[in-house]
């Protein structure tokens, strides 16, 4: 597995796949890769334009590509729900779910359209309705996949059930970290619930490593000391984004992805290099908080896996 790279992805031909935050980074990555193995590929964004030129891009490259583009904001469950609503209209079934769009460590605290930190809300609570809106089609092809992006920042990250949407403190990296804590923990819940209900998915976590990619400038600036300092390690430590997408692709492809797996680069702190399984910290194994923190999303997003399971 250590020289795993995209030659190694097997053909999707036939099926379908969702990539959120696909307009740029690592989702355009991850788009560029899947539609090359021959998947018909909704990548989605909150930026039309950007969505449009990434279609172009990749249809240059592979002209015979089957892909499309849709518009999904995963700060507004309003518009999670819509997409949900216009994908079952079109589409029977669900083959992998790549929940891969973020933000990262905004200097000033900002809510979603619901009212959630932008962090949370968008990273976290907008897949885990986005996950559960899109069960029904999951649950009706064999071997579903959903792979949830979350980042060495769970390392030090932290579930703060006291306050959740950091509104007695903000501190932009605790959020950060706190989000991408959650992803994972989502991820192997998820595992855990559809083994005990019978859903049938594979649910997989992966993380990119250092990967150059918009996401530093995009959130802490151009100015702090993480992304000044950052700049100056670059060239030693990181890798491009095409790379750092590896460990989401081989979670989505490989047969060797375990259900409930994480997987990370295999370089010094899992910062950069091929896939290889990464390391999960105590706190994203612990089931109690996990259960928790599954119960009070289904709360602030009102959306239900259960009921959607029973209803299907």
């Amino acid at each position: 597995m250590t020289d795993w790279t995209t030659a190694d992805i097997p053909s999707l031909s036939g099926k379908t796949v969702v990539v959120t935050g696909a307009t740029g980074g690592l989702g355009y990555e991850t788009v560029l890769a899947l539609a090359g193995a021959g998947a018909i590929v909704i990548l989605t964004g909150r930026n039309d334009a950007k969505g449009l030129r990434a279609i172009e891009g990749i249809c240059a490259q592979f002209p015979n590509a089957l892909i499309a583009y849709e518009h999904l904001d995963l700060a507004s469950l309003a518009s999670v729900a819509d997409f949900a609503r216009r994908f079952a209209a079109s589409n029977d079934q669900l083959d992998l779910l790549v929940n891969n769009a973020g933000v990262m460590a905004l200097p000033k605290r900002l809510e979603t359209e619901d009212g959630f930190e932008m962090q949370l809300g968008t990273n976290y609570l907008g897949h885990y309705a986005l996950t559960a809106r899109l069960l029904p089609q999951l649950r009706r092809v064999k071997g579903p996949r959903i792979v949830n992006l979350s980042s060495l920042a769970h390392r030090t990250g932290a579930i703060h059930f006291d306050d959740l949407q950091s509104q007695r403190s903000y501190r932009p990296w605790r959020a950060y970290c706190q989000s991408k804590l959650a992803m994972l923990m989502f991820s192997l819940e998820l595992q855990r619930r559809s083994d005990a209900a019978g859903w049938g998915l594979r649910s997989v976590a992966a993380h990119p490593g250092y990967a150059r990619t918009d996401l530093i400038p995009n959130g802490p600036g151009t100015n702090s000391f993480q992304s000044r300092v950052s700049r100056w390690l670059q060239p030693f430590i990181s890798q491009s984004a095409a790379e750092g997408a590896l460990p989401t692709l081989f979670a989505a492809t490989s047969p060797a992805a375990e259900p409930g797996g994480y997987y990370g680069p295999n370089w010094f702190y899992e910062l950069k290099g091929p896939p290889v399984e990464a390391r999960i910290m105590p706190r994203a194994k612990d089931f109690a908080s996990a259960a928790k923190l599954w119960d009070v999303s289904a709360t602030l997003t009102g959306v239900s896996f259960d009921a959607i399971a029973a209803a299907a």
